[in-house]
């Protein structure tokens, strides 16, 4: 899952949303339900996601969307398993790589010598 978000240091709940491919009512969703993600709060009750705090939406994106966890699941998964931040960030690389290794194979296709 690839997720395009410039580098910033907070994240309005529609960038967020928008580069997840979820509704805004998800994350606040997974907001109540995974402590882990802590999105700052303004005056007026706007949310502001930090990096971290996109980290773990991509883990438990991951969990969930990918994988198939229920969220209870998901829940022990992100206590129990210290690595799992590791996993996706392994999964996140490995999916550039092939990426690249597409297109390169897609430009040596296009070019009939």
């Amino acid at each position: 899952m690839k997720v395009n978000l410039p580098d910033k240091l907070y994240y309005s709940i529609g960038e967020v949303s928008k580069a997840f491919d979820v509704n805004a009512s998800l994350i606040r969703y997974w907001e109540q339900e995974f402590p882990i993600i802590k999105p700052k709060k303004n005056k007026k009750g706007n949310r502001y996601f930090t990096p971290e705090d996109i980290k773990n939406l991509k883990i438990i994106y991951h969990l969930v969307k990918e994988k198939g966890y229920t969220l209870d699941g998901a829940r022990i998964a992100l206590t129990t398993n210290a690595k799992i931040s590791e996993t996706v960030s392994m999964i996140d690389r490995l999916e550039f790589v092939k990426a690249e290794l597409q297109k390169l194979k897609e430009s040596l296709v296009e070019r009939p010598d």
